[in-house]
C-alpha cells in the first residue's frame, strides 16, 4: 500500500506507519455515537454558584496567586478569519457594486463603527485617492471591501483574528483580540512575581506577524498592569495532521502521486497543551474578548473557576496521598467516593460492588487524573456542544462537553436530550495538568480516540474523506475530571461574523 516514498513522508512528519494505518481504519469502522445519561443541568451536573460561593473561590485563587505556582492562560490562534468575512467575500464576486443583501446594508450603514475605520480610510486613501465616505457615494463599495479583505489593502481577509483590530477605545487607540488577551492574563492569571504567562497556538506563515505586534505593544502593557509578559508560542505538529482517504477508504494521492494529509482540528492541540510547563492553565477562544468596560465579569468568572478548581484539586491530592499511606477505614473510603460522585461528577454504577483494594484502585485511578473546571452559558441558540453526562467505556458516568456529531440523532429520545439541553460550551476552562506528585500529567493518554469524526472535503476538484481528531474539549479531555459550572452569557462574545463587532459587547 505504501512506497519508499511513503515512508520517508511519514518520517518527516513524524508517524508511525501504524498510526497511518490506525487512521485509515477509522474511515472504515467510523465512529460510535456516545451513550448518555442525560444533558447536564444546574440541578443535574452543573455548578451555580452564589454570591458566597464567588467570594470564596476568589479567595481561594488570589491565595493560590501567592504561592509558588506556574499559571499560563493557553490561547488558540492559528485560525485564519476567512469565514468571518463570508459574506463580504461574496459581495466581492457578486457582481453588484451596492448592497443588496440585509447584511451588506447592515456593514456599510455602520462601517464607521468598526474598530479598523480609521485604518481601512487610510488604506482607501492610499490605493483609489479617496476615503470611504467618497468612495461610498460613488457606489464604489466593492473598493471599500477590497480594500479590507485583499492582500494590496489590509489584508484582513488572510489574515488570523488574533492579529484584526477589533475594539476602538475612547482615546482613539484599537485592539486586536491578542492584547485583549494580554490584558485579561494581567487580571486574573499574574502570578506573585507578577509574571503573566500567556501562549498562543499559530500557524507557521503567521508566526512573525504575531511576535512583531508582541514586540510593538508589549511594553506599554507591561507598565499600564505593573507585570511582566512571558508570552510564547507554538504550531500544531505536523505529526498531528490526519492522512486523507478516497471514497473506498484507501489513502487519497494527489495528482503527483504523493499522499495528503490534513490538519487533524482543535483536537491536535493536546499536544501543545501537553508540553506547556504550568500548574494551572486557563483555555479560552481567541475571539472571545471584550473591552475594558466589560471586563469585570470576564474576571470575576475566571476567578470563580480558578477557584474552584484549585480547592477541588487540593481535596483529590490529600485524598490520594491518604490513599498512598494506606489503612483508610471504610468511612474514609466512603468520604473519598462521595467526594468523586458529587463533586467530581464521576459515577460508577456498581460502586457498592467494589470492596477493599479494589476498590482503592478504582479511588486511585479516578482521582489521579488531569483536572478541568468548565464555564457554561444558558443555551441561546449557538451552533456548538454542550454539557453532558455521558458513559465511558469502563462503565462510569462522568461529565462531558459533546458536539452533536457525537449524539446519534436519529435516537428520538438523544435527539431529545440534545435540543432539551439547557446550557452551551462557550470554551472557558481552567485546567489543572499535574499531579499530586507535582509530576506532568501525559495528557495523550487521557484522549479518547473513539470520539473522532470524519467529514467531506474536495481537493483539486476531487471529493475526498478528512479526520479530524478528537475535539481539544471534547474527546481530548474526555477522560479528565470535569466540573461544569455556570457562567453568566456576559462572558461569552465570539465574533463569527464581521457584523458581529457592531453589538454592544464590541464597541467602546
Amino acid at each position: 500500500m505504501f512506497t519508499q516514498e511513503d515512508e520517508l513522508l511519514f518520517a518527516k512528519r513524524g508517524v508511525t506507519t501504524a498510526q497511518v494505518m490506525e487512521q485509515l481504519e477509522s474511515f472504515k469502522k467510523g465512529f460510535p455515537y456516545l451513550s448518555l445519561d442525560g444533558a447536564a443541568s444546574v440541578k443535574n451536573g452543573i455548578v451555580k454558584a452564589d454570591e458566597k460561593a464567588l467570594e470564596e473561590a476568589a479567595s481561594e485563587w488570589n491565595e493560590y496567586l501567592q504561592s509558588n505556582h506556574r499559571i499560563v492562560k493557553f490561547v488558540p490562534a492559528s485560525g485564519a478569519a476567512s469565514r468571518m468575512f463570508k459574506n463580504l467575500f461574496e459581495f466581492l464576486t457578486g457582481g453588484h457594486d451596492e448592497p443588496v443583501t440585509d447584511f451588506e446594508h447592515v456593514f456599510f450603514d455602520h462601517i464607521e463603527f468598526f474598530g479598523f475605520y480609521a485604518a481601512l480610510n487610510d488604506k482607501c486613501a492610499e490605493l483609489y485617492g479617496k476615503d470611504i465616505k467618497a468612495l461610498m457615494e460613488e457606489g464604489k463599495h466593492r473598493q471599500v471591501v477590497a480594500a479590507l479583505l485583499n492582500p494590496e489593502g489590509l489584508n484582513f481577509g488572510q489574515l488570523p483574528k488574533g492579529l484584526l483590530l477589533f475594539h476602538l477605545y475612547e482615546d482613539q487607540t484599537v485592539r486586536t483580540p491578542l492584547e485583549e488577551h494580554l490584558v485579561e492574563g494581567a487580571l486574573y492569571a499574574q502570578d506573585e512575581n507578577k509574571n503573566v504567562h500567556v501562549h498562543f497556538t499559530v500557524s507557521p506563515e503567521h508566526r512573525e506577524l504575531f511576535k512583531a505586534l508582541v514586540d510593538s505593544v508589549v511594553d506599554r502593557y507591561e507598565e499600564k498592569y505593573g507585570v511582566k509578559y512571558d508570552i510564547t508560542f507554538s504550531e500544531q505538529k505536523a505529526s498531528t495532521d490526519t492522512i486523507a482517504a478516497d471514497k473506498d477508504n484507501n489513502p487519497f494521492r494527489d495528482t503527483d502521486g504523493s499522499l495528503v494529509f490534513r490538519p487533524g482540528g482543535h483536537g491536535a492541540l493536546i499536544e501543545n497543551l501537553n508540553d506547556l510547563d504550568a500548574d494551572i492553565v486557563f483555555v479560552k477562544n481567541i475571539d472571545n474578548v471584550v473591552p475594558d468596560r466589560l471586563k469585570e465579569d470576564t474576571v470575576t468568572y475566571k476567578k470563580l473557576l480558578a477557584g474552584i478548581l484549585v480547592s477541588l484539586q487540593a481535596q483529590a491530592f490529600d485524598y490520594l496521598r491518604r490513599l498512598d499511606e494506606g489503612n483508610c477505614t471504610d468511612e474514609e473510603l466512603q468520604e473519598m467516593v462521595d467526594f468523586l460522585e458529587h463533586k467530581l461528577y464521576c459515577k460508577h454504577p456498581a460502586i457498592e460492588t467494589l470492596k477493599g483494594e479494589v476498590l482503592v484502585t478504582y479511588l486511585k485511578k479516578k482521582l489521579n487524573r488531569p483536572m478541568r473546571v468548565c464555564g457554561m452559558v444558558q443555551n441561546v441558540g449557538e451552533p456548538g456542544g454542550g454539557p453532558f453526562l455521558a458513559y465511558n467505556a469502563d462503565g462510569t458516568v462522568s461529565a462531558q462537553i459533546l458536539e452533536s456529531s457525537q449524539i446519534d440523532m436519529d435516537n428520538p429520545v438523544k435527539k431529545e436530550m440534545f435540543l432539551g439541553g439547557t446550557h452551551f460550551n462557550p470554551v472557558d476552562l481552567v485546567c489543572a495538568i499535574k499531579n499530586y506528585k507535582g509530576e506532568k500529567f501525559n495528557l495523550p493518554k487521557y484522549v479518547d480516540k473513539s470520539t473522532g469524526f470524519i467529514s467531506s472535503k474536495s481537493k483539486g476538484g476531487r471529493s475526498l474523506k478528512a479526520l479530524e481528531l478528537p475535539g481539544l474539549w471534547n474527546g481530548a479531555m474526555s477522560d479528565w475530571n470535569t466540573v461544569f459550572v455556570e457562567v453568566p452569557l456576559t462572558t461569552f462574545n465570539p465574533v463569527k461574523t464581521v457584523n458581529d463587532l457592531l453589538r454592544d459587547q464590541h464597541q467602546k
